[in-house]
């Protein structure tokens, strides 16, 4: 989007039935309950007596009732498409399935909201239906982790960035996982009403009222399922398993016997990430593993996870994490309860593959739904970069 667009999109003004502090969240069946009742807590209590204004909350129902959560409860909306035509801001707090698509009305009442100016806003999976309402076009957005690569596979013109926990493009706005949602709604009060009014909020949900960085030290930049069947898998896998090895994206291409610049291609249309981003994060991750489970120095620890140098570990490591190897092995040591194992601490948090440690299976191999983006036992570390 041209930085003339932006400013006209973000300039739209609302249609006149329309007010920012009436907020419609859009359910469907099949949403997990803690995504959802995110908007419906921050935007539908009255706390006023806390200092934080009053929204007025419209729950609508986004396809025929009764809505069913992943938990079977059966849900009644008060209000179906048709009260969307009155609220100046839209959320979107999940959607049940990453692969299948949305109900196409629900679609044309989201794209009639955000001509007549509605802010709409997209909660986790929820992206996934502002893209496919065409309303991510063009624009930066987010997800969770986990599903980034998806939604940048399937749509293509959607700058989708998947360290962020959530950004903000005026009148559209994205953000990760469960918690992300929080800090997206509190960003939104922040932005309407000060904050002032955003802490004090904060306050009575007992969160912190702006966290630091980014999903960085949450990702697991494994590849999504769709890659399985795909001639690239065995490449991948072969680089995961070589991750102390030093090799780059040319020797990748050799095995996948494709040129480097059809092998770049493919690779970020199956993933949505570019081969040499993807091989640093991998080795970044190794090295936050060997940091958080061995005694090995930082300079073994390059060695152990491909790295030329000690210097070229330290310098990737703080651009995604926002804190030196050995600040970050510091924190995270002082985070450990005492008497807890390594063995223990790796068993909680997201890995992947690499040489000589085992992966714990990810939440989608034990067939389960994974909305957040909480890892118990990693550190909150100075210097990470602030969510916009």
């Amino acid at each position: 989007m041209s930085q003339d667009s932006a400013v006209t999109e973000v300039a739209r003004k609302l249609s006149g039935r329309r007010r920012r502090e009436v907020v419609a969240v859009l359910l469907f069946s099949g949403g997990p309950i803690f995504e959802s009742s995110i908007p419906l807590s921050v935007f539908g209590i009255d706390r006023q007596d806390a200092g934080v204004p009053r929204y007025r909350l419209l729950v609508c129902a986004g396809e025929d009732g009764p809505l069913r959560t992943t938990g079977g409860l059966e849900l009644t909306a008060p209000y179906g498409l048709e009260a969307i035509g009155r609220a100046g801001t839209v959320v979107v707090p999940a959607w049940r399935s990453i692969t299948s698509p949305p109900p196409p009305e629900a679609l044309e009442a989201l794209r009639r909201a955000h001509e007549e100016g509605a802010r709409i806003v997209g909660l986790c999976t929820g992206a996934f239906v502002l893209a496919a309402a065409g309303l991510l076009d063009g624009r930066p957005a987010t997800t969770h982790w986990m599903y980034a690569p998806t939604l940048a596979k399937r749509y293509p013109s959607v700058h989708v960035d998947p360290r962020e926990l959530f950004v903000d493009d005026g009148d559209v706005l994205t953000s990760a996982g469960t918690a992300a949602g929080i800090d997206l709604c509190l960003h939104i009060v922040r932005t309407d009403h000060g904050t002032e009014a955003a802490g004090a909020l904060a306050r009575r949900l007992v969160v912190p009222p702006r966290r630091s960085g980014g999903q960085e030290r949450y990702l697991d930049r494994s590849l999504p399922e769709e890659i399985g069947a795909d001639p690239l898998a065995e490449v991948v896998a072969w680089a995961l398993e070589h991750l102390h090895e030093q090799f780059d994206v040319e020797t990748l291409a050799a095995r996948a016997y494709m040129s480097r610049r059809t092998f770049d291609r493919r690779f970020r249309s199956l993933t949505g990430s570019a081969p040499l981003q993807w091989l640093i994060t991998q080795r970044v991750l190794q090295a936050q593993r060997l940091l958080e489970t061995s005694d090995y120095s930082v300079d073994e620890v390059a060695g152990r996870c491909g790295f030329r140098s000690p210097v070229a570990l330290r310098g990737h490591f703080r651009r995604q994490l926002g804190s030196s190897p050995a600040a970050y092995r510091a924190a995270y040591r002082a985070r450990r309860p005492q008497g807890e194992s390594a063995t223990a601490v790796l068993d909680q948090v997201p890995v992947q593959v690499a040489a000589g440690m085992r992966r714990p299976a990810s939440p989608l191999e034990a067939g389960r739904p994974h909305m957040d983006v909480y890892a118990p036992g990693r550190p909150s570390l100075p210097g990470q970069r602030s969510a916009p």
